[in-house]
């Protein structure tokens, strides 16, 4: 991926159009592997990128390489010892298994460094006003990463490490993250529940790994389990009569969204039944709180989608929508 340098205070150019949405990855995202069939896996990316690029979108988006998340910036969501244990089981060769289903291989500690560090560079473009959106294309996934526990394809929560960032770096006064992958986010809960800066919108299918959400409901932490089988009407109900009150209510100055596309019906990880114009739904829903209350500010991460055809048509909608095409 080619290094783009956006100009102090504006929009990268190509020919007539105005780039105003950043598109951040990194080479060492592919590199990660957590075995033979694993569901997360560097196709996903590749799915994405060919499905940018049949569609034309890849041209109007402003390519960035993500840098390395620093380690100062990770321990504002992480406790050290769960920093340092993730770099001590860093193998050299072969793969170490965290749990049944999260592993690293030689070059997935480089990975999650750039997946956090992803969100830490599209949250200051936008915040220095160098884009007006971004959306970072890396994995691994983040949001079940708690503040002392890899898990569920997670070891950094790369959502919550960019929140974070605004938050302490920029002096944001109140951040909103909302998460749409099939899975409850729990580890971005675990780490953002008693922090009064912050609100968290979610849905997902309940009952259903992690087995969360349903218990620490509050005014800030608006999880909204849905049913097995749940499709389009359930799913924007959820939106419309839960987040969006919260949301205006919350008034927040900047819009994060752990966007996982495992609840489109194509997708056999889970069983709920979205298609991509709810994705392009919701991110209208979004984008029209954050202009109203964020300076139209957003950053979005990839999290979950396992089905490559529907991630690759999902994150697409989900891209041109952002950036108003």
């Amino acid at each position: 991926m080619a290094r783009a340098t956006l100009p102090k205070g504006r929009t990268r150019v190509r020919g007539d159009e105005v780039l105003d949405t950043a598109f951040i990855g990194h080479e060492d995202c592919l590199l990660h592997a957590m075995g033979t069939h694993h569901p997360e896996c560097p196709a996903r990316l590749g799915a994405i990128e060919d499905q940018l690029i049949a569609s034309g979108l890849i041209n109007y988006l402003a390519r960035i390489d993500a840098p390395k998340a620093l380690r100062e910036q990770l321990e504002r969501v992480h406790d050290a010892g769960h920093v340092d244990a993730i770099i001590a089981k860093s193998p050299s060769r072969g793969i170490v298994h965290l749990d049944p289903d999260t592993a690293m291989n030689a070059h997935s500690l480089e990975a999650a460094l750039r997946a956090a560090g992803a969100g830490v560079a599209a949250t200051d473009l936008v915040l220095k006003r160098q884009v007006r959106r971004a959306f970072c294309s890396v994995r691994p996934p983040g949001h079940h990463a708690e503040r002392n526990r890899a898990m569920g394809f997670c070891l950094f929560n790369n959502i919550a490490v960019a929140a974070a960032h605004a938050l302490e770096s920029h002096g944001i006064e109140r951040v909103a993250i909302a998460d749409f992958d099939v899975h409850h986010g729990n580890g971005t809960e675990d780490i953002f529940r008693d922090d009064e800066r912050v609100l968290m919108v979610s849905i997902f299918q309940h009952p259903f790994y992690p087995y969360s959400g349903t218990e620490g409901r509050s005014e800030r932490m608006v999880n909204i389990p849905l049913p097995a089988r749940s499709g389009s009407a359930e799913f924007r109900a959820a939106v419309t009569t839960h987040w969006l009150p919260a949301l205006e209510r919350f008034e927040p100055r900047m819009i994060f969204v752990s966007a996982g596309f495992d609840a489109h019906r194509e997708d056999d990880m889970a069983s709920l039944a979205l298609v991509e114009a709810d994705y392009v739904w919701v991110t209208e829903q979004l984008a029209a709180i954050a202009d109203r209350h964020a300076q139209g500010r957003i950053v979005s991460m990839l999290e979950g989608g396992y089905a490559l055809h529907a991630l690759g048509r999902s994150v697409a909608a989900h891209l041109k929508t952002l950036s108003g095409l």
